[in-house]
């Protein structure tokens, strides 16, 4: 490692480094605004100014920026020279010349970058007294404000935007000495990244409108480490809470995951927890009033659980594991179900024992934005894993750049210069796909097909790079062109990834991602899988290997008098109407626990209200197999609200004999976990147990900057109220607890003296834009094992062909609308797509329909109308509507659907 000499005293960094990095990385203060970690130098800022020197008798030495200069051996430079601070400072003082004093009423007053630099480099007064330049703001839409006025021409913003997340509405605009930074004109930012701007921007010019409606300081925010609840990637986030009520969502770095970004869906969708249609009381059907109280609950609860009764569990994918398994402790491992319809379940089995047989590694998206080509196989990322997208379309960018380097050899940090050098070149990326995708822009490769001819090209494409896996038989002279061309490109790659998923409902599609991974992986190269789940825990209820909803609905259909318990799932969302009528008509009580009223609470015959993930402690299994934790971050309103596992246990201990009722704690919830599933070994140290502490310390959930109470609530009670005592983790309610870096899981926020902004979390890594100390959280349950010989998936389907007068009916999904939970925030109902059916041309025209005609489609009992949309991306002999709507709610997706000849089901 070289050494260099800061300020006369060595220290070995690591090679390949800038200066700027090498400095944060040892803990030293070094001001910046326009580097950032993920984006890269470009120096446009001057802020990082520091003195270099030639040797050891150099006394002057020459001032250079920080960003933009590489580490070398020997090299000798100073941060506290009068030079470099003064230039530092006077770099300041021009950004402040145009500022506004707002200070007070600025939304990022208090965790501003800007205030922490201007702090750390001296400058303290205003000398400038003359008229500063102003700009108009724009309307940028329900989830970003902008504030030009407070723009220090960083370029970060436009940097993210379109050169990281491509996005093409928001741009720099410049006339003489005036630049602008925002849309061509007014109007919504297109980008579902849109979000990160209030972190990237180091000032208040983007920050957080939906923060506004309910503003708070940040500092005044009770905080927990979270994990995000929309999909199946398990981002980890900051959830902030003040006065009973969830108010933001910020980005909670692990560097194995999300790292420094979040999709708008995870950043705003958190809405549904302060929505009016929470459930915040027991009910009991039939009884006046129907709202009762706990002992009243609890006795009638007692009686319909007495021994003699059946009971049978629904078990979630958006529930915790710890919950799911207290379901399952409850009834009874013959008698719980998982909660995934048959066809869901059948393809959430096949991804779980894949991975689990560890002949192909799951990638994280950390490996996915490494990889040097990536092959996409039938899933619209896009739409069903955002940030999944955003690391595909880093690793074409880097991979690009990776080639570019080996020819011209540039430093990796050089942001501007390596953009300038690789131009529109682009790494491998193949994007084979239902329809189109926003990601077929930066594909080299780009095809839409039917799920069955994906596959089989899948198939092809495994067997070219190595003919030990099964032929396609009777495969076209086209078919094999495209695997051909497809292999040759794959084969030149070191890191491949390929990636699929459970979003189109094809078990080929499964397995030929698999196939073409194992065949990959020989030698040097080592390929990696990635497949996109449904829900957030969807691959927690998959290794349980538990029965779905068929197996439940049969058992009633054999059995009289059975009763269910159902935990946190809209069992409408997943079966037609009528079949979910008919099972809960044929159980003699429904008990549901939820947080939200939907179609089943309605038919519950006992209603229990649950937390969400902001009310509760738990376990979350993400699509690559990481389990990783969430933390409450507040104690519900209503006494009533608890985790869905605590009521879960305490109906279970109303029969228990004296002295053995069951008090759990969460790590003692996975503990059991850990051993009755050997597939969930290791589980049990995804976070510190709940009696760890730190000297003696809690962590504290609040900032020492914690205002505590104010008078808002002055009219409730005028006294301080006790601080909620949590006996279930290490954190504690209060500012007052352990002041160091606790464990990466049990990280609250992050903060640093002299750095109040998201920056701050250079602190508490063990390298820029490296792992968080002590390593990031999470435990990965799966593993390669490099003894298990290759075996391949046979079973290759026959070529799609459209049968006379029907059509294939598949799921489209929307990054807004599809989703269950963050539909309840107002902006992300707004973005939802209305209803549509997507057909192709030929099918249309042959059904005598167009754009805008309507469409007749049988979804259970119900006849729904659509209109029609004629898309030219799609296969002939497939119907898509949009997933997660109302209107499809129940919709047998994979189904052949009849029609007649003038369009209607």
């Amino acid at each position: 490692m070289p050494t260099i000499f800061i300020d006369n005293k060595p220290f070995e960094v690591k090679a390949g480094k800038n200066l700027l990095e090498a400095c944060l990385s040892l803990g030293l203060d070094l001001p910046y605004f326009c580097w950032h970690p993920a984006l890269g130098s470009v120096g446009a800022c001057r802020q990082c100014a520091i003195s270099m020197f030639k040797d050891e008798n150099d006394q002057k030495g020459k001032l250079t920026m920080a960003c933009m200069e590489g580490v070398k051996d020997g090299l000798r430079i100073s941060l506290t020279d009068t030079t470099s601070k003064a230039f530092r400072e006077q770099v300041v003082e021009w950004l402040m010349t145009n500022h506004p004093h707002d200070c007070p009423v600025c939304d990022e007053g208090g965790s501003c970058h800007l205030q922490d630099m201007t702090v750390m480099t001296g400058h303290d007064y205003r000398r400038f007294s003359y008229k500063k330049r102003t700009y108009k703001n724009q309307y940028l839409g329900p989830f970003i404000h902008h504030e030009m006025n407070r723009c220090i021409q960083c370029y970060r913003c436009v940097r993210f935007y379109k050169d990281y997340a491509g996005g093409k509405d928001l741009d720099v605009f410049a006339a003489h000495n005036h630049v602008y930074f925002g849309r061509e004109k007014d109007g919504v930012l297109e980008s579902p990244f849109s979000g990160n701007l209030a972190e990237v921007c180091p000032t208040g010019v983007f920050t957080d409108e939906t923060l506004r409606q309910h503003y708070t300081r940040k500092w005044d925010l009770t905080m927990a480490p979270s994990v995000c609840t929309h999909c199946s990637l398990g981002c980890n986030i900051t959830a902030g809470e003040r006065y009973g009520e969830l108010r933001s969502i910020t980005n909670r770095y692990n560097g194995d995951v999300n790292g420094y970004f979040l999709c708008d869906r995870g950043r705003f969708g958190y809405e549904f927890v302060n929505s009016e249609n929470r459930i915040a009381k027991p009910i009991i059907r039939n009884r006046v009033g129907e709202a009762v109280d706990e002992d009243t609950l609890m006795t009638h609860l007692k009686t319909i659980f007495k021994h003699g009764n059946k009971f049978i569990g629904i078990g979630s994918p958006r529930a915790s594991v710890e919950s799911n398994y207290a379901l399952m402790d409850l009834v009874g491992k013959d008698n719980y179900y998982n909660g995934l319809s048959e066809f869901e379940n059948l393809l959430a089995k096949l991804v779980a024992k894949t991975l689990q047989s560890g002949t192909v590694r799951s990638a994280s998206l950390k490996d996915v934005e490494k990889a040097d080509a990536v092959l996409i196989l039938g899933e619209d990322v896009w739409n069903t894993a955002p940030m999944l997208a955003l690391s595909v379309r880093q690793a074409v960018l880097k991979s690009a750049a990776a080639e570019a380097l080996q020819q011209t050899p540039l430093p990796q940090w050089h942001d501007a210069a390596i953009r300038e050098l690789v131009q529109e070149e682009r790494g491998y990326f193949a994007n084979i796909t239902l329809a189109g995708s926003a990601l077929d822009e930066i594909a080299n490769y780009k095809l839409h097909s039917s799920p069955d001819d994906i596959a089989r090209l899948g198939y092809a494409i495994a067997h070219i790079i190595d003919p030990g896996s099964p032929a396609v038989k009777n495969a076209s002279d086209e078919l094999l062109t495209k695997a051909k061309e497809i292999a040759d490109a794959l084969l030149k790659a070191k890191n491949p990834v390929i990636i699929s998923g459970t979003g189109c409902l094809n078990e080929p599609l499964i397995k030929a991602a698999h196939n073409i991974a194992l065949a990959l992986n020989s030698g040097e190269r080592k390929a990696e899988i990635c497949y996109v789940m449904h829900e957030s825990n969807t691959m927690g209820l998959a290794l349980t290997q538990a029965f779905g909803l068929d197996k439940a609905i049969e058992r009633t259909e054999r059995e009289e008098g059975l009763s269910v318990v159902i935990l946190e799932n809209d069992l409408y969302r997943s079966l037609p109407g009528n079949v979910v009528d008919r099972f809960l008509s044929r159980c003699k009580n429904v008990v549901v626990l939820d947080q939200l009223n939907n179609a089943t609470t309605v038919k519950a015959h006992v209603l229990i209200p649950s937390a969400t993930f902001a009310e509760a402690d738990g376990t979350m299994v993400n699509n690559e197999g990481r389990a990783q934790s969430f933390f409450q971050v507040f104690n519900p309103a209503s006494n009533y609200v608890r985790e869905a596992w605590r009521w879960l246990y305490a109906i279970k201990d109303l029969n228990a004999a004296p002295g053995n009722e069951t008090f759990p704690h969460p790590d003692e919830i996975l503990s059991r976990v850990e051993k009755d599933y050997p597939m969930f070994s290791g589980i049990s140290k995804v976070s510190p147990a709940h009696d760890f502490r730190v000297n003696g310390q809690r962590i504290p959930r609040e900032p020492r900057r914690y205002s505590g109470r104010t008078a808002i609530r002055a009219n409730i009670s005028v006294s301080e109220p006790r601080p909620f005592q949590d006996d279930d983790s290490p954190l504690s309610y209060t500012m007052e607890g352990y002041d160091g870096i606790p464990p990466s899981s049990l990280i609250p926020f992050f903060w640093s003296p002299g750095w109040n902004s998201i920056q701050s979390v250079n602190k508490y890594q063990d390298e820029v834009g490296g792992a968080l100390k002590g390593g990031d959280p999470g435990v990965r349950l799966f593993e390669v094992d490099k003894s298990k010989p290759k075996t391949y998936f046979e079973h290759i389907p026959y070529p799609f062909t459209a049968k006379p007068d029907h059509l294939l009916l598949l799921p489209q999904f929307h990054v807004f609308g599809s989703g269950e939970l963050s539909i309840y925030t107002k902006a992300i109902e707004d973005f939802a797509p209305e209803p549509y059916a997507a057909l192709s041309e030929p099918d249309a025209e042959k059904m005598g329909l167009s754009d805008g005609s309507i469409l007749n489609v049988k979804i259970g009992e119900k006849k729904i109308a659509f209109p029609v949309c004629v898309h030219k991306a799609i296969s002939n002999g497939i119907v898509l509507l949009p997933a997660g709507l109302t209107e499809t709610a129940g919709a047998i997706w994979g189904a052949w659907i009849n029609f007649s000849a003038n369009g209607h089901s």
